[in-house]
């Protein structure tokens, strides 16, 4: 009968507005969530029956659809933990610290937790280990993700193995002239010691330059042994540009260290044949002859973990109280085929599905994966103006549903009237 498809009809659009009211509601509640993606409703009429003469009324249906591969705008963050996805993807996370099971996420909200663990709320943030370089080490796959531990790595030294020199030899230097110098170099144990070195004209275009053995800051304690052979001979060309070292290249070595460290054993670059950019030798023409000597040197002092930051490749950076900063992990992001086919659950994550598909993993920026921003993070996409037009729209029509449903009370009273 066709009242009662009517009826049955109110009652479905009285549901289906209800569930879209509902979404609003969700959608409003979470205007501040960070990585929210809006759901919005999606109606399907129901035909009960087209080919009658006497038309029965089917209704409607409703099904939730997720926006999840919605970009939000990004704002930023105080907290160098945070960070934010523009572009495809997702960050991974596991619910457990260690062998738990694999979720994804787009709220970036992550803060080191008292294990030292890299979390948003009961979620571990996952990524590879690195060198100090930010080199991955070993594949980029998912079972080689660990969860990012920022006390990877607590402290850090490192010893010095390349010394790069820049200095100028007075050419006007009398043969016999000697000039000193001082170099500080780090052993493997990130303790730092001095080196002397004796600059001597030995002829014309022909310098010695001898190093002395290590010791502490003040000189007074022996820290390491200079053998004999760390004394190089040093020719320049006529016009004062570096020529040659013998021995070539040149070595400086350090043995028997009392502190403990491992012998060491550096490269000394003094410049490129023909060219002024290490050692050269030219005339100053000053009444008082000197060496001002410049270096660098790859050596670490001994320093310990202070905090870590977020690169914006995704990277994680722990620094250190001797000011050096050092890459420990590069941050995973995961793609889909059908990102908007994930399952959604609570706090924020997402499951894979058969309609999602497996995801790939990437390295920030590559492989059309979206780039990683530190300090950073996605706001909700929920629009509050539409929202509330939607709300409106499913107000109005829960209203006209509902005095369908009046009407067609009133019309079986009537009916019923009429039998009686």
């Amino acid at each position: 009968m066709s009242l009662t498809g009517a009826l049955n009809s109110a009652v479905s659009a009285l549901s289906a507005q209800s569930s879209a009211l509902s979404m609003v509601s969700q959608n409003l509640a979470n205007s501040n969530t960070y990585g929210y993606k809006t759901t919005t409703a999606s109606f399907e009429s129901l035909i009960a029956d087209s080919t009658s003469s006497a038309y029965s009324a089917g209704g409607v249906s409703i099904t939730g659809v997720s926006s999840i591969a919605t970009q939000g705008s990004l704002v930023s963050s105080a907290t160098s933990t945070n960070m934010a996805i523009e572009g495809n993807g997702f960050f991974v996370v596991g619910n457990d610290s260690a062998n738990g099971d694999i979720y994804y996420s787009r709220n970036g909200q992550f803060t080191i937790d008292k294990n030292g663990y890299l979390s948003n709320g009961d979620y571990y943030l996952q990524g590879w280990p690195t060198d100090a370089e930010g080199t991955v080490l070993g594949a980029t796959t998912a079972a080689a993700l660990q969860t990012v531990d920022t006390k990877a790595i607590g402290s850090i030294a490192a010893a010095t193995t390349s010394l790069s020199l820049q200095a100028n030899l007075p050419a006007d230097a009398a043969v016999g002239d000697s000039f000193e110098s001082e170099l500080e170099v780090y052993d493997s144990l990130g303790t730092a010691a001095t080196t002397t070195v004796t600059w001597t004209k030995t002829a014309e275009n022909t310098w010695s330059a001898a190093f002395s053995n290590a010791t502490s800051a003040d000189g007074n304690t022996l820290l390491g042994t200079s053998p004999a052979s760390n004394t190089v001979s040093i020719s320049f060309n006529n016009n004062g540009t570096f020529a040659s070292t013998t021995p070539n290249p040149p070595t400086l070595t350090f043995t028997g260290w009392t502190t403990g460290a491992a012998d060491s054993a550096i490269a000394l670059d003094m410049g490129t044949a023909g060219s002024s950019s290490g050692l050269s030798q030219l005339s100053t023409g000053d009444d008082q002859l000197s060496v001002s000597l410049e270096y660098d040197q790859d050596g670490i002092s001994y320093g310990t973990l202070t905090g870590v930051e977020l690169g914006d490749d995704g990277t994680v950076y722990a620094n250190y109280d001797n000011d050096q900063r050092r890459a420990i992990y590069k941050v995973a992001v995961a793609t889909f085929n059908n990102a908007d086919g994930l399952t959604s659950l609570s706090s924020g994550v997402y499951a894979a599905n058969s309609m999602s598909g497996a995801s790939s993993l990437h390295v920030a920026g590559t492989n059309g994966a979206g780039t990683i921003s530190g300090s950073m993070l996605e706001a909700s996409t929920t629009d509050t103006s539409q929202e509330f037009s939607n709300m409106m729209a499913a107000q109005q029509a829960y209203s006209a549903a509902a005095q369908v449903m009046s009407s067609v009370n009133t019309m079986y009273d009537t009916l019923l009237s009429a039998m009686r």
